[in-house]
């Protein structure tokens, strides 16, 4: 900090004075010096000097509390990762394992999320991965929660499946592994595209909880403003 010190300097100067002769006395056979008189300036410098050092000790540390508290602290990132099949079958129902972990379809019409029509999220039963968002859910007709595309497309992967005897593309979650259901290219604008999910198979999570549950990066999307651009 040159300009601090630049003021140290400054006060030195200031109440620097000439110093006044230095008297030496031998008395008897012992030889000593005494300074008989000192500056009185030196006491006033040392002391300004002192107070100006502390000052700037105590701007500083403010400085860097400041700086400190502006820093924003980065909130640590969720991990995703597929518990081994003993815990999965304690933590599911057994519709929701026959779903994620055999993939069964769940009946249409009689299923938890078909006509939710709350804002928020939903995320893989398992793992707890973002899939998709109320912000892309529509009305398909079918039965079953559709959605025209995924809320993180990194956490969707898609095969073949020919269970039925004929081709579809089935979606799974990417870290999980979880069945979530297929995917038919007869949606609406704007991907043309139609996610149809079993509700088994994900968690709802509600835009008001989203803070509380860790997943507050996707809050912005269901603020006024941001609806409003979705839309």
């Amino acid at each position: 900090m040159p300009s601090d010190w630049r003021i140290i300097k400054y006060l030195q100067t200031q109440f620097q004075r000439p110093e006044s002769p230095v008297h030496y006395n031998r008395i008897a056979s012992h030889s000593r010096i005494e300074a008989h008189s000192a500056s009185p300036a030196a006491g006033l410098i040392a002391a300004a000097v002192a107070a100006a050092i502390s000052l700037l000790l105590i701007s500083g540390s403010a400085q860097a509390q400041d700086r400190q508290a502006a820093s924003p602290v980065a909130a640590p990132r969720k991990v995703f990762v597929k518990p081994s099949d003993s815990e999965i079958r304690k933590k599911l129902t057994p519709l929701q394992y026959s779903v994620t972990q055999r993939e069964a379809t769940e009946t249409p019409f009689r299923n938890v999320y078909w006509d939710n029509h709350e804002p928020g999220i939903y995320v893989d039963i398992v793992s707890g991965e973002p899939l998709f968002s109320s912000l892309d859910k529509y009305e398909s007709g079918t039965g079953w929660p559709s959605f025209t595309r995924p809320l993180e497309p990194t956490n969707i992967r898609t095969k073949t499946d020919r269970l039925l005897g004929f081709s579809r593309t089935e979606v799974r979650s990417a870290h999980a592994d979880s069945h979530l259901g297929h995917v038919f290219d007869d949606g609406p604008h704007p991907t043309g595209l139609r996610y149809c999910m079993n509700s088994a198979a994900m968690r709802f999570i509600p835009a008001s909880q989203l803070e509380a549950e860790g997943y507050g990066q996707y809050a912005p999307l269901f603020r006024p403003k941001a609806v409003k651009g979705a839309k």
